[in-house]
């Protein structure tokens, strides 16, 4: 669980950053979730665009993003949610959350 502290930083590392992908009518597929999982082992943080024609609420699909990928759902602003997970590989450089 992150602090609002951690939450913050991780806020101010994702506002440069751009959309990695986007989940549209066919809701969360299993190619996507392989996609947004590698994307975190080597990223940490991403960001993904939730189109207009997505089934549900964004906030609702970020949080279900984050739970089938085992992260954090940092935010969910608009129709872009912003994931966290640590990575367990030791050739990239980590995120301090401290």
């Amino acid at each position: 669980m992150l602090t609002s502290k951690q939450r913050s930083k991780l806020k101010a590392l994702a506002s440069n950053i751009t959309p990695i992908g986007q989940v549209g009518k066919e809701g969360i597929g299993e190619n996507m979730l392989a996609s947004f999982s590698d994307c975190l082992e080597k990223r940490e943080l991403i960001k993904i665009n939730i189109l207009e024609n997505a089934d549900g609420d964004p906030k609702e699909l970020g949080r279900l993003l984050a739970e089938k990928l085992s992260a954090e759902c940092v935010i969910v602003i608009g129709r872009k949610a912003v994931l966290y997970r640590k990575s367990s590989r030791k050739d990239i450089d980590h995120i301090n959350l401290n």
